[in-house]
């Protein structure tokens, strides 16, 4: 799993709201964070994992699959995603912030398919992770320096922040390391960094 340690500097222009299509901030991660609900799919793909599956992706990353009500409380806030997932008690449905004609059968709110008697199944999973918006965050100022959790010490083991960097649209942002600290794998398989250039981490890889 991700595990990262590092004290960084981020100097960029003053930002506006970015990241939205149709009036619609997609599967945002300082969202995510903020609401801490996120959506996971199985390395394999979307619509592949079990109810048991589900929960042990969350469980994995310190959380649990989240309830109807945490997701509900995202979806408030602007939590958007169209891909049904697991929840607690087995129950499968997926947050809509705006009605589409190919997504949410044209109303908002929770998509909710109900509790499924069949828990083999195969969805996407909405997890719950309480201390998710420890770590992490979204930065808006024209300075932000940040660091891991426990810096100048070591993280935790299984540890997971996204930081989101919002500028507009032809901006730059400036990323400079100060320190740099992680488990030696010459593969990047264990501890890493990865940049993206987009508003989630499906789309728009850097590198690592």
């Amino acid at each position: 799993m991700i595990a990262l340690l590092f004290f960084s500097a981020l100097l960029w222009d003053e930002a506006a709201a970015w990241g939205f299509k149709d009036g619609v901030l997609h599967n945002s991660i300082w969202l995510e964070r903020a609401a801490g609900v996120y959506h996971r799919e199985a390395r394999s793909g979307k619509y592949r994992l079990t109810f048991a599956e589900a929960k042990a992706v969350c469980e994995y990353e310190g959380g649990h699959l989240a309830t109807y009500q945490q997701l509900e409380a995202a979806r408030k806030i602007g939590f958007h995603v169209c891909a049904a997932g697991w929840m607690a008690k087995g129950r499968v449905g997926y947050p809509i912030v705006k009605a589409g004609a190919n997504c949410g059968f044209g109303r908002t709110g929770i998509v909710d398919y109900g509790i499924r008697l069949n828990r083999s199944e195969r969805w996407d999973a909405y997890c719950y992770n309480p201390n998710g918006k420890e770590c992490g965050g979204v930065f808006t100022e024209p300075r932000h320096v940040f660091k891991s959790p426990g810096y100048p010490g070591e993280y935790e083991n299984e540890q997971v922040c996204y930081w989101h960097v919002r500028v507009r649209y032809g901006q730059r942002v400036r990323l400079r390391f100060l320190e740099f600290d992680v488990e030696d794998d010459a593969a990047c398989l264990a501890d890493f960094l990865e940049v993206y250039d987009s508003y989630d981490d499906v789309s728009g890889f850097v590198g690592r």
